[in-house]
């Protein structure tokens, strides 16, 4: 091991997702068993590095979790320290906070930080990096969003969740003979909407990445009333019409990205119904995706990549992002890492494969 490398820090940072616990595991465990190092836990992500958040973690606490869905160091989505929301007189101030995680991160005594999670965590690494810190990020995304790696984990689990989903509801539209709109999230990549439509047999796949027409969503919806007599449309919740903008559910300035979206479901059903007079009902699976124990492949990932990282760490190689490509595990810069977003191609695979069986993409 880095001489040097005798305090590591360690946080799971954005929205949750099945797999963390897999990462902090193989991570922490081989730190301590083999290379005689403390493992630091920074509660709450970049938030608890602020506010001074932190515990030294135990062979006990890292012990019989791959299999547990969340993090066992809790997380935050609105804790950027360069975007950081203040409670004042005058109602919340964003400020910059860095200053006050960097000066933790010297008081903990810390030689590393493994940070876990989106592109939005990634970004924070970056910027810390660039200020000195010893940092190598994780990853993690249900969206699978992220270009510099092949895959997230988190993304298998929820995708599993999301085909589970739409497996059940196959059946309760078939017996009433209704359309039944599944809107599930992604943000302003398909990837789950695709995934998911296609194992789960949708008929209509809406996605950001091809705005659709409302003519012919209905189209292709009124055209199964004649034959099977129900049908399935699987909704990103980034899915925008062609004449329109993605629908917003709130906006939340505490928050580095302000917009949450969410509402695309229940307008494409009112809409459906509408146009066609054919009973249609909506299903938001929201949080659920993101919650319950990994899938075996994520697991399996979420490990590959902790150990990867904690080997990085010991190499002296800092400032980048574990990443799979292709069968193997290697490392990415983080300048690289967080370049652009990994969205569906219109030329994808994929979706040349939904439409040869008969999916539409409403274009």
């Amino acid at each position: 091991m880095n001489s040097k490398l005798k305090r590591i820090g360690i946080l799971t940072g954005g929205g949750d997702c099945p797999g963390l616990n897999a990462v902090i595991r193989s991570v922490a465990k081989p730190a301590m068993l083999y290379e005689g190092a403390s493992v630091i836990g920074i509660l709450d992500g970049f938030e608890g590095m602020v506010e001074g958040r932190m515990r030294e973690l135990t062979h006990l606490d890292v012990s019989g979790i791959v299999n547990l869905g969340g993090t066992i160091l809790g997380t935050s989505n609105k804790g950027d320290p360069f975007h950081y929301p203040e409670e004042g007189t005058d109602g919340i101030r964003i400020v910059d906070a860095s200053h006050r995680a960097l000066k933790h991160y010297a008081d903990w005594g810390l030689d590393a930080l493994v940070a876990i999670g989106g592109d939005g965590s990634m970004n924070i690494a970056y910027k810390f990096s660039q200020l000195g810190l010893h940092v190598v990020g994780v990853p993690k995304t249900i969206d699978n969003d992220l270009e510099a790696t092949d895959v997230t984990f988190g993304y298998d689990s929820a995708l599993h969740v999301a085909t589970e989903a739409i497996d059940r509801l196959q059946t309760t539209a078939s017996a009433h003979h209704r359309v039944i709109v599944v809107e599930v999230m992604g943000r302003y990549a398909g990837w789950i909407a695709l995934g998911a439509g296609l194992a789960g047999g949708a008929d209509v796949i809406l996605i950001p990445e091809i705005p659709f027409s409302w003519d012919r969503v209905c189209e292709a919806v009124a055209q199964r009333k004649w034959g099977a007599k129900f049908s399935i449309v699987c909704v990103s919740e980034g899915a925008r019409p062609e004449d329109g903008k993605i629908v917003v559910k709130e906006s939340d300035v505490k928050r580095t990205d302000p917009v949450r979206l969410g509402g695309i479901g229940e307008l494409v059903a009112n809409r459906i119904q509408e146009k066609t007079g054919i009973e249609t009902r909506v299903t938001v699976l929201g949080h659920v995706q993101r919650g319950g124990s990994p899938t075996a492949y994520d697991r399996i990932l979420a490990s590959r990549f902790g150990a990867m990282a904690l080997q990085t760490l010991t190499r002296g190689e800092f400032g980048c992002m574990v990443s799979l490509q292709g069968r193997d595990i290697v490392t990415v810069p983080l300048k690289d890492a967080i370049a652009r977003q990994r969205l569906v191609p219109r030329d994808s695979q994929l979706i040349s494969t939904a439409r040869a069986v008969g999916v539409s993409f409403g274009d």
